[in-house]
Parts: C-alpha cells; structure tokens; sequence
C-alpha cells in the first residue's frame, strides 16, 4: 500500500543572499518597503510538495504516488519521477499551462522570502482519490488550490482513510472553517511553530483544542528539532547535526514523510521523530528540495551517530 503526496509539483528558483535581510529592513520605513538583493548562487530544481513527499519516502523504501497537476513543461519531471519507482498516474500534465514555480531567496541566517505562481496547481481540484493508486495507506494533504485541499480532505473522510494535513503556504488564503475542516479527523496536523500559532489564532483552539481534532500536532522548530504532541504525551526530537548546511528548502517536506514512513512501519512516536529530523538534516546539506540521497546503511550510520541509538529495523524492513 501507497503514500499518496499530494500538493504541487513545481519547479523551484533557489537564491542565495549572503547577507542578513534585517540588515536591510528600516523599522520606520516598512509601509513603503522596497528593497532589492544582489544574490550570491542561482540554481533551477525540481520541487514542489507533492513532489517531495514522494521523493523523501521513495529513498525511504515505502512505496508513494503523486497526485498533482503540473505544466505542459512538467513532463520531464513526471518521467524523472517514474524513473525512481514513484507511481505517476495521478500526475496530470495541463497542455497550455504553465508548471507550479517558486522563487526562494535565503539568507544567512536560514530567513526566507518567497513568491510563487501557481499555475498548473490551480486546477488541482480537477483530482481525486479516484485519480491515484487504489486503498492508499495514507494521504499527505499538501499546500495546493484551496478547492482541492478541501475536496481531499471530504474523500478522505468519506473513506476513513488517515490523511496528514498541512496547510503551510495556503495559511494566509485559508479561513478559519477551512482549517478546522481540515483538522478535524486528520491523523496528524503539522506545521512549523509560525505556522501552529497562526493557525491557533485563526481558529481560535489553543493546542489542546487542536488536539481534540487530530490525533497528533506536530511542531518543526528549525535548528532547534521538532515536537510532537499526542492526546498522551509531549515528544521533544533533537535535531539531527548537518555535515554542512547548503539550503533549508524542503527541510519541512523531507520531515513530513520521514515521520509518515517511520509511523506506518510500526516505529515509535520517538523514533519516527528521529528517523524525520535525519531526512529533514539530510535534505539541508544540498541545494534543492530533492537532490539528496542515501542508503540504508548510510542513513542507519548517520541514525546512531545523531541520536546514541541503533535505527529501528523495521523502517526499512520491506525493502
């Protein structure tokens, strides 16, 4: 049984600014804000979330389907794809349409400001779980056209099937109704701390009322790890330490389905924490969302020297 990543199939610009953009940011001058950056590297990458859920569980061994519309310029991303073993049949190339594309500028201190076009993404709701691998396992319901979002989180209810949901980028487009829908019977609701709390304020539920609806909010903290809270208990996972840190970019997808994969497969809540803060850490050390890679036996090495622990044999037992 599949993953089903949904969300965007993009491509992604990647700047570099080698600098601070507080430095730049007049306190009493930001009702005219105006600013330009000389940026340092420039790199085109595939990306998107869909994209990169499927991508981070693929390298995890666990079977995953894209279900997504991309561009007329998308096709050779959907057989990059199918290349790796990912099931492509809910990948819907639009003729006369552009791919999903995002611009991403980072600075040194792992800030980002982000603009983005949409696209092909716009006529995702076209979609359905009628569209994808039959009987997935479970549903990543990814940033996407608000329409869509909605209409999987129903077919998921409908289905009982478990669906993750995360809204991330589509927060500010998103009413309070619609995140409460969203939340309510997902599995797991995640975001990174900016993003809990502004859910928390939209919807007016504070996190124990978060958790009255899903089964688990999770909470990505960047440099300082991630915390998970069940209707039980309070996990704080450590980060992983980086060999380098290139990009922060994806960092949150590549999380995401490590936890996914490491809860399907009979970890704990600890420990699928852990195997996802690694594939998070993994992810950082390279420029773009899915150019990372390793093996079993790399990512078992990596596992012990970050958390003093052997990794759970079961995250890749069907391999």
């Amino acid at each position: 049984m599949a993953v089903v990543a949904t969300g965007s199939v993009a491509f992604d610009y990647i700047l570099t600014f080698k600098g601070r953009f507080a430095d730049h940011i007049l306190p009493d001058k930001k009702h005219i804000l105006n600013l330009s950056f000389l940026v340092d590297t420039f790199e085109k990458r595939r990306g998107g979330v869909a994209g990169n859920y499927a991508y981070n569980l693929w390298l995890l061994g666990y079977p995953s389907a894209v279900l997504a519309t991309a561009g007329e310029d998308g096709d050779e991303y959907r057989q990059w794809l199918s290349a790796r073993g990912i099931d492509v049949r809910g990948l819907r190339i639009l003729p006369e349409e552009h791919t999903a594309t995002g611009f991403t500028t980072t600075d040194l201190d792992d800030n980002q400001l982000t603009g983005y076009y949409g696209g092909a993404m716009g006529k995702a709701a076209q979609l359905g779980l009628d569209d994808t691998v039959p009987d997935p396992e479970a549903v990543i319901i990814g940033p996407n056209a608000p329409e869509a979002m909605a209409r999987l989180v129903k077919e998921c209810r409908q289905r009982r099937l478990r669906w993750v949901y995360d809204p991330a980028h589509q927060l500010p487009h998103s009413s309070a109704e619609t995140l409460i829908d969203g939340a309510d019977g997902a599995w797991i609701l995640i975001g990174n701390d900016y993003e809990l709390q502004l859910i928390q304020d939209r919807t007016g539920k504070d996190l124990p009322g978060l958790l009255d609806l899903s089964q688990m909010v999770v909470t990505t903290l960047g440099r300082d790890g991630s915390r998970i809270q069940t209707r039980e208990s309070v996990y704080e996972i450590p980060p992983a330490p980086p060999v380098q840190l290139v990009d922060p970019t994806g960092a949150g997808d590549a999380y995401r389905s490590g936890l996914v994969a490491g809860l399907l497969r009979g970890l704990s809540v600890e420990e699928a924490g852990r195997v996802a803060a690694l594939v998070a850490t993994c992810c950082i050390e390279h420029t773009g969302t899915i150019e990372h890679s390793f093996n079993r036996e790399d990512f078992g090495a990596r596992y012990r020297e970050a958390f003093a622990a052997d990794l759970p044999p079961a995250l890749f037992a069907s391999e």
